[in-house]
């Protein structure tokens, strides 16, 4: 809940949240009081701070059903999705090049992809339907005998469309391909267990999640099979030789005390955002020319992504900007704004991809802040189609 009635009202939880204030009450000590290097196992400092990251690893692989020692600490997501693509690309490169993602990928999939096929890997894209899940059956075709990945992220980070997880890992472990999902939008959303869901590696962040930036983890599978992964840091063999790098205890610490709140209350906050959610979405749909982006239920409880006909997107944004803090649901590129491409994989014209909003919601926001920003969006397009008439 904004408190501050100058502030415009926060429903860009996709991009971020803040940091609860639990979390950053469990990280305070490990700046000052408790600051050993945990890997400095001669004097109390270290064993301090080894013990912290040692309890957080704990957490976090009980979080997704994984045992601690496949849990990977990395910056974020971004270098997760990374680690996985290029590990395994580079481990398995023997065994088979081929890669098979979607189409509506974030971009830190889609782009290793794209490096590695500069690198002689075959990447397929697959499309996906309008509602954004994949086609089972078109996946299951698309393995080939050389095929060593299938990269599918649990949810989407733009239209909030939650991917069949447990099928398409059902189909990965039939077929012998690896299973990795980037599930940097699910952790702490959606109930998450690699074994149920047959998940071979899975990237994980803590700031989609009430948790600090700058931490994240990768879930790599040691057993069933075993997976193995080529490091892409060298230089100290931290975390099992997997990800060198001084481990940051403040982070690590705060990563999981974010996944051990959500997780407490995953269920009433599901239900708590999908009323939010569907109030909001009532209110918006009584005007023409508004268009849900991705299944309407299966998706993230908090997470309406729209389109606008008839709207300039540029205009749309500036003209709710005062009022509330949300995302377009477009790449910005070199100030460019370009249409989505996750938009544009799910068949909307390059008009209705630039009119969208995503609206984030989070576990603070209110009744009456989702009523005000319904009203000032309506509003806000109903002043735009005007003003397009008279031009």
């Amino acid at each position: 809940m904004n408190t501050d009635p100058h502030q415009p009202i926060y429903l860009d939880h996709h991009a971020t949240t803040p940091v609860d204030p639990r979390v950053l009450a469990a990280m305070l000590p490990y700046f000052t009081e408790h600051f050993g290097n945990p890997t400095s196992t001669t004097h109390q400092y270290g064993w301090a701070a080894e013990a912290a990251v040692t309890n957080a690893r704990a957490t976090i692989a009980a979080a997704i059903g994984a045992s601690p020692e496949e849990i990977v600490f990395t910056s974020g997501a971004t270098e997760a999705n990374n680690l996985a693509l290029k590990g395994i690309a580079e481990a398995y490169f023997a065994k088979g090049q081929h890669i098979i993602t979607l189409q509506t990928e974030h971009n830190a999939i889609l782009d290793p992809c794209q490096y590695l096929e500069t690198l002689g890997f075959t990447v397929t894209y697959l499309p996906v339907n309008p509602d954004g899940l994949v086609d089972l059956e078109r996946l299951t075709n698309a393995i080939r005998t050389d095929t060593i990945l299938v990269s599918i992220m649990a949810a989407n980070n733009e239209i909030g469309v939650l991917q069949s997880l447990a099928e398409i890992g059902n189909i990965c472990r039939a077929r012998e391909v690896l299973f990795h999902t980037d599930a940097a939008q699910a952790i702490g959303k959606i109930h998450l267990d690699v074994n149920r869901l047959n998940i071979d590696l899975m990237s994980l962040t803590a700031h989609k999640v009430y948790g600090p930036k700058g931490i994240g983890a990768l879930y790599v599978r040691r057993r069933n099979p075993r997976v193995k992964i080529s490091p892409q840091l060298h230089g100290g063999g931290h975390e099992q030789g997997m990800r060198s790098g001084t481990l940051y205890p403040p982070q690590i610490v705060g990563f999981a005390k974010a996944v051990e709140i959500a997780l407490i209350d995953i269920d009433l906050n599901t239900s708590k955002l999908v009323a939010l959610r569907d109030r909001l979405w009532l209110q918006l749909s009584q005007i023409e020319g508004i268009y849900l982006n991705g299944h309407p239920t299966q998706r993230l409880a908090g997470n309406l992504n729209i389109s606008v006909a008839g709207v300039d997107g540029n205009a749309l944004l500036l003209g709710l900007r005062p009022i509330v803090a949300l995302s377009s649901g477009a790449a910005c590129s070199s100030a460019k704004i370009a249409p989505s491409h996750v938009l544009q994989a799910i068949d909307r014209s390059p008009s209705l991809a630039h009119a969208a909003l995503r609206f984030g919601i989070g576990h603070n926001n209110t009744v009456d802040e989702i009523d005000r920003v319904a009203t000032a969006t309506i509003e806000t397009i109903q002043s735009l189609r005007k003003l397009a008439l008279r031009l």
